[in-house]
């Protein structure tokens, strides 16, 4: 759990009833608070709007922006488009609860809700886990890996064809009687 920084709390008890928008642009000191290394980069705006009700608080976050990571096939560095939305409801209680996700128990008296931990989870889950770079689908990346990849791939079908090649050739009017049917 990271130090709670001033930044990412919201002082509710003084808003008015209704919708209060706030934004926050989300960089690399933001995941190292939270000792979290997996990205080289980040530029990531979230957008959150707390709709303060007579009872309760509903907050929608969303966020856009890019991580920066290595390619899982090539290990080369790229920003990976990334983006989400999340809600959240605000209610008071006897005591602090946050074993639900989606609802967050506030004891009564409590003036301010610290974001951080929700900006956090949001966008770590909707990083794909599996990191292509977008040069391997176009066909434009061109790598080392890459390169040994497409050179073992060819060599590879070329022995499933050697293998083929040394067959028995009574295989072969085997084969025939079921491509015949």
């Amino acid at each position: 759990m990271m130090k709670v920084t001033n930044e990412f709390l919201i002082p509710f008890i003084g808003l008015k009833l209704g919708k209060h928008p706030f934004e926050f642009q989300i960089n690399q000191a933001f995941f190292e608070k939270f000792e979290y290394h997996e990205y080289e980069n980040c530029a990531i705006q979230v957008n959150v709007v707390l709709e303060k009700k007579s009872t309760m608080l509903e907050l929608s976050f969303k966020h856009k922006g890019t991580v920066t990571v290595p390619c899982d096939l090539t290990n080369e560095i790229f920003d990976l488009p990334i983006k989400g939305k999340i809600k959240l409801v605000v209610t008071f209680g006897e005591e602090f609860n946050d074993d639900n996700e989606e609802l967050l128990v506030l004891p009564h008296g409590e003036h301010q809700i610290d974001i951080a931990q929700y900006i956090y989870e949001m966008i770590v889950l909707s990083v794909p886990f599996k990191r292509v770079h977008p040069g391997i689908k176009k066909g434009t990346l061109q790598t080392e890996a890459l390169q040994k990849l497409s050179e073992l791939t060819i060599k590879e079908q070329k022995l499933e064809n050697k293998k083929e090649e040394n067959i028995d050739p009574r295989w072969d009017k085997l084969k025939q009687l079921l491509t015949d049917k």
